[in-house]
């Protein structure tokens, strides 16, 4: 389903003092889209991980560019990429909307801001990890241009993998 945008949408850089809220925003959204791909105990050890304060700072610090997406004054999703593992890559880390915002063209909205700016910088390509459980998402990429290019597996500690498809998109 593709709602007509009735709100205006505002994509822009996210800078430390934003960070606190990205991270909340990720409890929300990965609380209820992936219970039923990953446990409970996996999401919180990604959370745990891959949001801590400290970990959002280093990788803004490390080069990593954060995007908010701003509707009626409120963040409703944002973004996260840099420079991918191969030469010409740029790397998308981190794509999630409010579940109550999803399918209003936000996502799409910040996939295109980041490939502008992967664009400018020098990529020839786009790529991505997602699980391969993660139907919803693996189509809403399809839709955008990606392609799987690689099936891996990727132990993360704590007893967890990530199950991933690795997706590619020219640029």
């Amino acid at each position: 389903m593709n709602r007509e945008r009735s709100f205006t949408l505002t994509i822009e850089p996210a800078r430390e003092e934003h960070l606190a809220e990205v991270a909340a925003l990720a409890r929300v959204v990965w609380q209820t889209h992936y219970p039923s791909i990953i446990s409970p105990e996996q999401i919180e050890y990604m959370l745990a991980r891959g949001y801590d304060l400290k970990n959002l700072q280093a990788e803004l610090a490390s080069g990593i560019h954060f995007k908010r997406a701003i509707a009626a004054g409120e963040l409703r999703g944002f973004s996260s990429f840099g420079p991918g593992p191969a030469t010409g890559e740029m790397k998308l880390h981190k794509l999630y909307v409010h579940p109550e915002w999803q399918r209003r063209g936000i996502a799409a909205a910040l996939l295109d801001s980041c490939e502008a700016d992967a664009h400018r910088d020098g990529a020839t390509e786009l790529v991505l990890n997602v699980n391969k459980r993660n139907e919803v998402a693996i189509a809403a990429y399809s839709r955008h241009g990606f392609t799987i290019r690689d099936s891996v597996t990727n132990d993360i500690g704590g007893g967890f993998v990530m199950d991933d498809y690795v997706m590619a998109k020219p640029l």
